[in-house]
């Protein structure tokens, strides 16, 4: 059998046992000068492929699938593309090397990695992408932490739900509702199931839910109302809490709500519970708290919820977290830098500000205190300025920018603040309560930080 054949045209030329087609003085074992064309290549061995300027530095076009077998590597840079009903498929041993693709065009489907929320990655490079199978959404690093990827319009609504006026039994059942971006005097919504006050109300992008109620005469229940934050009208009946309370707050991602603490039979308790929002039922047992813990300013991230100050009965400092997606408890991860008897909270994806609200029972009286706390770490608030108005007992909603506080006793308007600066709250508006109605209300939004997006 021949084992040396090339035409007259050819320049092929064997020497010293290495072989060159297109050279005449071959470096290889086998050294081809030019474009090459293949189909189906496979790899078989750990194999290196390079030109003088750099690995597949000229155009390379494959026919076929390609292949990189089990305990084989492969390296690819530049450009690839891989044509309709094509595959380049890497098995479960190989390794792969790291080089710097300038373009990746996939004509049918691309799979990133896959998994729960507690199997992200451990050390992602920025820009690295993640199908989390808890929260349903592809996610991103952006280099400090794990961010939804979301093209959902939201058109930064906020709304108002409940309150009283002078004594706490005089509740109301009225809804309004403001535009976050601009400000303004509020607009009529529509109104609760009920008259009620100290609710704790969480929301996604389309629904508001609301209980935790205070209601009138001198009682409080375990019903959940819930709205369409798009649009106005009466609340409807959602479901049930695990437990009859009011002054509990409530956190929520874009799928999942929470309630947490509040006040039974005289007392605080720690119960959590959760829904899933987009259902309707009752509400089901998640956890408890540290602490017992009533009043307390609560909000999250897209992945955790956060409870700020609060009483046990007493005044407390505590600061305490747990993730949305999975049942537990609470844990401690640090503390306000002033006691508050009743705290109110709002955020955007990383940052939340706090009004520290009274922080005594007796006297009972509001203060100016804004605190802010990094939702990443895990240690203490620290001052972000002050309001312009004394509040105690007010409501906050969000959206990704700014962070409007509403009512509360004595104040019966709103202010906002800028999440990426500190310094303190700006006029945004004035309440439109029927009756002047501005303390204990609930508030939520369809853009808060528990939303994630970009």
């Amino acid at each position: 059998m021949a084992t040396k054949r090339f035409g007259y045209l050819d320049d092929f030329t064997l020497k010293n046992s290495k072989v060159g087609i297109g050279t005449s003085t071959p470096q290889e074992k086998l050294e081809v000068i030019g474009g090459t064309r293949g189909g189906d290549v496979v790899v078989t061995g750990i194999a290196t492929l390079t030109s003088s300027s750099g690995f597949l530095n000229k155009n390379t076009s494959y026919t076929g699938n390609i292949k990189v077998e089990s305990g084989e590597s492969g390296t690819l840079s530049g450009g690839v593309v891989v044509g309709t009903g094509l595959t380049i498929s890497v098995g479960t041993g190989a390794t792969t090397g790291q080089g710097s693709i300038k373009s990746l065009k996939v004509s049918n489907t691309f799979t990133p990695p896959i998994g729960g929320t507690n199997d992200r990655p451990s050390a992602p490079q920025p820009g690295a992408l993640y199908y989390n199978k808890d929260l349903k959404t592809i996610e991103y690093w952006d280099g400090n932490f794990w961010r939804q990827v979301d093209n959902t319009t939201r058109r930064g609504r906020g709304i108002w739900a409940g309150g009283y006026s002078g004594p706490q039994a005089s509740v109301t059942k009225e809804i309004d509702y403001f535009d976050i971006i601009s400000g303004g005097i509020n607009i009529n919504f529509g109104e609760l199931i009920n008259g009620s006050s100290n609710m704790g109300g969480c929301s996604s992008a389309t629904r508001g839910l609301f209980s935790c109620a205070y209601q009138n005469p001198s009682s409080y229940n375990d019903e959940i109302d819930y709205i369409a934050i798009a649009s106005g009208g009466k609340a409807g009946d959602f479901g049930d809490r695990t437990v009859a309370t009011y002054g509990g707050g409530a956190a929520a991602s874009s799928t999942r709500g929470v309630w947490i603490g509040g006040q039974a039979s005289g007392t605080a308790v720690n119960v959590i519970d959760y829904v899933e929002i987009t259902t309707v039922g009752n509400a089901i047992d998640f956890g408890d708290m540290a602490t017992l813990r009533r009043y307390a300013g609560c909000t999250s991230s897209p992945t955790k919820a956060f409870v700020f100050g609060g009483n046990t009965p007493s005044a407390t400092t505590s600061i305490d977290t747990f993730t949305i997606a999975s049942k537990g408890n609470s844990t401690n991860i640090g503390d306000l830098n002033a006691q508050t008897f009743n705290a109110t909270a709002c955020s955007n994806s990383t940052r939340a500000v706090i009004s520290i609200g009274a922080i005594l029972a007796s006297p009972y009286a509001g203060t100016k205190r804004l605190n802010s706390y990094e939702l990443a770490s895990t240690g203490n608030a620290t001052d972000f300025g002050d309001l312009n108005n004394i509040r105690a007992r007010s409501a906050a909603a969000a959206s990704n920018i700014r962070g409007v506080f509403g009512g509360g006793d004595p104040s019966v308007n709103m202010e906002s603040v800028l999440f990426s600066s500190k310094g303190g709250g700006t006029a945004f508006g004035d309440l439109c309560r029927d009756t002047s109605i501005d303390t204990a209300m609930s508030g939520v939004s369809d853009s808060h930080g528990g939303l994630g997006g970009f």
